[in-house]
């Protein structure tokens, strides 16, 4: 393989790069270029300052075989090699390669950044990956080869639901008290004196106005008001505009009398929906909107065929009573002996 070091995105060509994310060990959207790249253009939103670029090619025979998109900054009291995306707008992160090629690539991947007088003694402080990932297996099996540290942490449970039938086979899935909680928030949603209405994103023409009303509302939480400082509002905005224009964008509404009462912003991607961000108006807590309109999510994604409910990362009680099973991301890192 050989490596290359890039000094912008825009040296490697989209298509070839999601093409490759496809074909990698995590086929996930925040893999796909237009996430990654819109990420490293924001700084995470804010979250990151003063970091640099690293990000890491390797062909065979002029064919694009791997990606190691990462960036060096201080982080924890100490300069680290972190994954793009890190480390709380991504929910899962890894490299961009085929699984057959996974050790190859990382061990020439160590050696090339061990060529470089700056990042040869630099560790890899890895967010967010898979705990599935073969990229872990070939991290320690370097470890142990090279001598170096190796140390790996579970860093969050991401819960999901499988789907494989109808809304009323998921439901009957359900331990029962919760299966007649859904259903009882459900009928009052419906049976209110000003019924609730499921209004998904379709048209382009609405685009604009969902993001400024999702984000609006998103803002009614304290928490999340803090969250969406100008940077993150602006990021959020953009990548809103990215997933639709990438065609994986999922976002849905929770309407009273035209009013939103709840919203979901998901990805559609590889058969899936995978919950990203959610919102809740304060105004319209007597019909549980933020319920409502999860069971809505579902029942879309039975009714056309997506295998999965992805919560990503997060431990919210909600997610268990909808049915959640945990799988988790871990945190690795990598310390070249001195």
């Amino acid at each position: 393989m050989e490596f290359t070091l890039h000094k912008d995105f825009s040296e490697l060509p989209s298509d070839a790069w999601n093409h490759l994310a496809s074909a990698g060990i995590s086929d996930t959207p925040f893999a796909r270029y237009e996430y990654l790249s819109l990420w490293w253009n924001t700084q995470g939103g804010g979250e990151w300052a003063d970091t640099e670029l690293v990000l890491v090619s390797a062909s065979e025979g002029g064919h694009l075989v791997g990606i190691a998109p990462m960036f060096a900054a201080e982080h924890e009291g100490r300069r680290a090699v972190l994954l793009i995306g890190s480390i709380e707008i991504s929910d899962y992160l890894d490299l961009l390669v085929p699984a057959v090629d996974v050790d190859e690539f990382l061990k020439g991947l160590l050696d090339f950044l061990g060529a470089s007088p700056d990042l040869a003694s630099v560790a890899l402080d890895w967010y967010n990956i898979a705990e599935t990932s073969p990229t872990l297996q070939a991290l320690r099996m370097e470890a142990e080869r090279r001598r170096w540290t190796y140390t790996q942490e579970v860093f969050r449970p991401t819960p999901r639901i499988a789907l494989g039938g109808d809304f009323e086979a998921y439901l009957a899935g359900l331990d029962k008290k919760q299966r007649h909680e859904i259903r009882r928030k459900l009928r009052r949603a419906t049976e209110a004196p000003t019924p609730s209405k499921f209004e998904l994103l379709q048209s382009p023409a609405l685009l604009e106005t969902y993001i400024e009303e999702f984000l609006d509302l998103m803002a009614q939480d304290a928490n999340k008001a803090r969250f969406l400082t100008p940077a993150m509002r602006d990021h959020m905005g953009a990548l809103t505009r990215a997933a639709w224009e990438g065609g994986f964008l999922w976002m849905a509404f929770l309407s009273v009398n035209g009013v939103k009462a709840a919203a979901a912003f998901n990805f559609d991607y590889k058969g899936k929906l995978w919950g990203y961000n959610s919102a809740v108006s304060r105004d319209f807590m007597d019909i549980s909107p933020g319920w409502v309109l999860l069971a809505r999510q579902i029942e879309w994604a039975c009714e056309h065929g997506r295998s999965e409910f992805d919560f990503m990362r997060g431990d919210e009680a909600y997610k268990y009573r909808f049915g959640a099973v945990n799988r988790h991301v871990v945190r690795a890192r990598l310390l070249p002996s001195k």
